[in-house]
C-alpha cells in the first residue's frame, strides 16, 4: 500500500530519497517540516526502522562469530585446504585443519572455546562452544579410529558428553587397517556403541561450498585440545579460581609449538614426555585407591589404603610440579633442564683393554691419490707401530662414539650432514684432512647442542662447523680442555661457551653468525684466544663475572685477535649491578667516556695503553654529580634505550684482573663500542 505524502504528491517510495536529500542542509529540512505534519513522522518512521536494522544485522553477526575467525562470511566458497587421500582410495577427502598456526589455536581457544572458565568450568564451556558452532546433523565425516576409517552420516549431536548420533552411509566405504570389514561387522559395531560416537574421531568431509568449514575447524580445535592440552588431573586441581588458560592452556600451546620447531631440546622433550606418563599413572592409581574406600569404614585395610592413597598423592603433586615447571619457558631451563639424555650416556670408555688406540678415517669416498697421501701423510706415522689399527667410518658421529681415550679421528674432505650432537667425552684427536672448507659437518635438526666436549684433553683443527639453532651454541666446553686450531665455525644462535672450571684454547679460527656472544665465557673459566677472526655476531666475547664467590674469577688471555663488525661490544663484561670493580673506574672519570662515534679502528691495544672509547655518550650524564648518576644512568640519545640503561661503553676494562694476557688485538666497526659492560 502506498501513502500519500501531505501537499506534496509523493509516495512513500519517493519520501526516503526526499529525506535522505534534504534532511541534511537546515533550511532544507524547515521546508521538509513545513510540508505537514505527516511527512516528517513517515520519515522518522523510516530512520528508526533503517537504525533497527542495522541493530539487528550487527547481532547476527556477533551470534554468527562462532570463534574460527578463519573465514570473511561475505566469501563464497571454502576457506581451507583439502586433505587428499591417497590414489584409489574408497573414502572421500576431508578437511585440511592439522597445519594451524599457533596465534590460530591461541585466538579460538582465548576468545572463544575457553575464555576466562575455572578448571571445573572447561567442559561445560566446550560444550556451549560446540553447540553454537557444529552443524546440528546431515553432514558427512570419517569416523576414524586407530582399526578402521568408515563413512557416516551426523544424524544429531550430544555435545554435553561430547558425541554425535551417526549411522552408516551405504553402500558401506571403509578402510580397515590389515583387516577387512563389511557392512555387517560395521553395523555390530555402531550398535555396540549405540551409535554414538566421540566428536574427536570425526573428520568432517571435504565440501566446498564453504558450510562446513566452521564444523571442521571446531573439531580439529576439540581435538588438538584433549589431545595435546587437557590432562586428566587438571579438573581435579584443588586450587580452581585460577584462569585455566592463562595458567594451562597458553603455557602448554607454547611448548607444543617450540617442539614442533625443534625449539627445545630432544632430551627435555623425552623427559616432559616421561614425566605425563608417570603423572598419568600415578592418577589412575589414585583415583582406583580413592574410588574403592568406604567413606565410613575403619578397618585396617582401609587405613592402609588411606596412608597408600597420601603418597600417591603427594607423589602426584610433584610430579605436576615438575611439568608446570617444563611448560613455563622461563623456568624450563634453569630448574629442568639436565642436559640430552644421550649425552648423559655419554661417558668416558677409557683405554681399550686391549692396549690398542685406533685411527677412525672418516669417508663416504675418496680418489686413489687422496688414499694415496693419507697413507703416506698422517697414517704411516701414526700406525708405525703395531699399537694402533685403522677403523673406517661413513659419518663423523659414529667415529666419535667409537673412541677410546687416546684415538685420532681423521676426516676426508666432504660435506658431512649430522642429525644428532656430537659429544665427546674422552681425550681424542679430531682433526680434517685439509683445509676447512674443504672439511665440513654440518647439523641438519635443531634443538640441541651440537658439539660438546667433557674430557680432559680433546684437540679439534681444520674442521668448518655449521649450525642450525642449537639452543646452548655450535660448541660449549662442559669439563676438561679443549684445543681448537684452525676451524671455522658459521653459528646461528650463541658460539662457543666455555663453563664453569672448564679450559678452551682456541688459534686461528673464524666465527661468526651467533645471534649472541661469539665466545661466552663462564666464571672459573680459563680461555686463551689467539689469533682468531670474531665477527658479525650481535656481542664478539661476554665475560660472566658472577656474584657467587664460589666460582672464581675467569682467566682470560687475548692476543692478536681481530673483532669486528660486531653488532653490540667487541668485549662485554657482564657482573652483577651493585658492585664497582676496577672496570668502572670510567664511571667516575667523565673523562673515560668519550662522544666518538666508532670512527676510529684502532690496530693493537697493548695492555699499558688501552684502546680508546668507540661509544656515544651523552656529556652532561657523565659529568652528572650524583653517585647514582655515575653508576648507572650513561643517558646516550640512542634508540636502544632500554639497552642504555643497563649497559655502557667503557675505557679501562682490559686492564681489569681477569686478563691475564692483552695484546696486539684489532677492533673495528663495533656497532656499540670495544669494550662495555653490562650489569643485572
Amino acid at each position: 500500500m502506498e501513502f500519500e505524502a501531505l501537499e506534496t504528491g509523493c509516495t512513500v517510495s519517493d519520501v526516503s530519497d526526499l529525506v535522505v536529500v534534504d534532511l541534511d542542509p537546515q533550511v532544507e529540512t524547515d521546508s521538509v517540516c513545513s510540508a505537514g505534519p505527516g511527512l516528517l513522522d513517515v520519515a522518522q518512521a523510516l530512520f528508526q526502522n533503517d537504525d533497527a536494522g542495522d541493530v539487528s544485522d550487527e547481532d547476527e553477526d556477533d551470534d554468527d562469530d562462532s570463534g574460527t575467525d578463519h573465514q570473511n562470511s561475505e566469501r563464497s566458497g571454502t576457506q581451507l585446504q583439502r586433505s587428499e587421500r591417497r590414489s584409489g582410495a574408497t573414502l572421500p577427502d576431508t578437511f585440511q585443519t592439522g597445519s594451524l598456526l599457533f596465534y590460530e589455536r591461541f585466538k579460538a581457544y582465548q576468545d572463544y572455546m575457553l575464555g576466562d572458565c575455572k578448571p571445573s568450568e572447561v567442559k561445560a564451556f566446550t560444550a556451549d562452544y560446540l553447540e553454537k558452532v557444529l552443524e546440528p546433523c546431515d553432514w558427512l565425516a570419517l569416523w576414524s579410529t586407530d582399526i578402521f576409517d568408515v563413512l557416516v552420516e551426523v544424524q544429531d549431536l550430544d555435545v554435553k558428553n561430547l558425541r554425535a548420533c551417526v549411522k552408516l552411509v551405504l553402500p558401506l566405504r571403509c578402510d580397515g587397517r590389515g583387516c577387512r570389514l563389511d557392512e555387517d561387522a560395521m553395523t555390530s559395531v555402531l550398535e555396540a556403541t549405540q551409535h554414538r560416537v566421540p566428536l574427536q574421531e570425526l573428520q568432517v568431509v571435504y565440501d566446498e561450498s564453504g558450510d562446513f568449514d566452521q564444523t571442521a575447524l571446531a573439531l580439529e580445535h576439540l581435538r588438538f585440545f584433549f589431545k595435546h592440552i587437557w590432562r586428566e588431573w587438571d579438573e581435579e586441581d584443588e586450587d580452581d579460581d585460577f584462569d585455566y588458560f592463562v595458567r594451562c592452556v597458553e603455557p602448554r600451546l607454547r611448548l607444543y609449538y617450540d617442539v614442533l620447531e625443534d625449539r627445545v631440546p630432544a632430551g627435555l622433550v623425552s623427559e616432559y614426555h616421561a614425566l605425563q606418563e608417570s603423572c598419568s599413572r600415578c592418577f589412575r592409581q589414585f583415583s582406583e585407591l580413592r574410588s574403592g574406600l568406604s567413606a565410613d569404614s575403619d578397618s585396617e585395610l582401609d587405613n592402609v589404603s588411606m596412608v597408600e592413597g597420601l603418597k600417591l598423592c603427594e607423589q602426584l603433586e610433584t610430579l605436576k610440579r615438575k611439568l608446570h615447571i617444563i611448560e613455563n619457558p622461563l623456568l624450563r631451563y634453569v630448574l629442568a633442564y639436565k642436559g640430552n639424555s644421550r649425552q648423559q650416556c655419554a661417558q668416558s670408555r677409557g683405554p681399550r683393554a686391549s692396549g690398542l688406540t685406533a685411527v677412525h678415517v672418516v669417508t663416504e669416498s675418496c680418489s686413489s691419490i687422496q688414499l694415496q697421501s693419507l697413507l703416506s701423510v698422517r697414517l704411516a706415522p701414526l700406525c708405525s707401530s703395531e699399537d694402533h689399527q685403522i677403523q673406517f667410518h661413513r659419518d663423523p658421529v659414529s667415529a666419535v662414539d667409537s673412541c677410546h681415550h687416546g684415538d685420532v679421528v681423521i676426516i676426508l674432505p666432504g660435506n658431512y650432514s649430522v642429525s644428532s650432537s656430537i659429544f665427546i667425552p674422552d681425550s681424542i684427536t679430531i682433526e680434517g684432512f685439509g683445509f676447512p672448507d674443504e672439511v665440513v659437518i654440518e647439523k641438519n635438526s635443531k634443538g640441541d647442542t651440537f658439539v660438546e666436549t667433557s674430557a680432559a684433553d680433546v684437540r679439534l683443527s681444520n674442521i668448518k662447523f655449521i649450525q642450525h639453532d642449537a639452543i646452548e651454541g655450535i660448541l660449549c666446553v662442559r669439563q676438561g680442555t679443549l684445543n681448537m686450531e684452525n676451524c671455522v665455525l658459521q653459528c646461528e644462535t650463541t658460539g662457543v661457551i666455555v663453563r664453569t672450571s672448564a679450559r678452551l684454547t682456541m688459534n686461528m679460527c673464524d666465527l661468526y653468525g651467533s645471534k649472541g656472544a661469539g665466545v661466552e665465557i663462564y666464571p672459573g673459566s680459563v680461555c686463551c684466544l689467539v689469533g682468531n677472526d670474531i665477527h658479525h655476531c650481535k656481542d664478539g666475547i661476554l665475560i660472566k663475572d658472577f656474584a657467587n664467590e664460589l666460582d672464581g674469577m675467569p682467566s682470560i688471555t687475548l692476543e692478536n685477535n681481530v673483532i669486528h663488525n660486531n653488532e653490540g661490544y667487541g668485549v662485554i663484561l657482564v657482573k652483577p649491578g651493585g658492585e664497582a670493580g676496577p672496570a668502572d673506574r670510567s664511571e667516575e672519570d667523565p673523562a673515560a667516556v668519550t662522544a666518538d662515534d666508532g670512527q676510529q679502528d684502532p690496530p693493537t691495544e697493548p695492555r699499558s695503553s688501552p684502546v680508546p672509547q668507540a661509544e656515544p655518550a651523552d656529556a652532561s650524564t657523565a659529568g652528572s654529580d650524583s653517585a647514582a648518576g655515575r653508576k648507572w644512568q650513561f643517558g646516550r640519545q640512542l634508540s636502544r634505550a632500554k639497552e642504555a640503561t643497563c649497559s655502557r661503553a667503557v675505557q679501562d676494562l682490559m686492564e681489569h684482573q681477569i686478563f691475564v694476557s692483552v695484546q696486539g688485538n684489532q677492533f673495528k666497526r663495533n656497532n656499540r663500542g670495544d669494550f662495555g659492560t653490562f650489569f643485572y
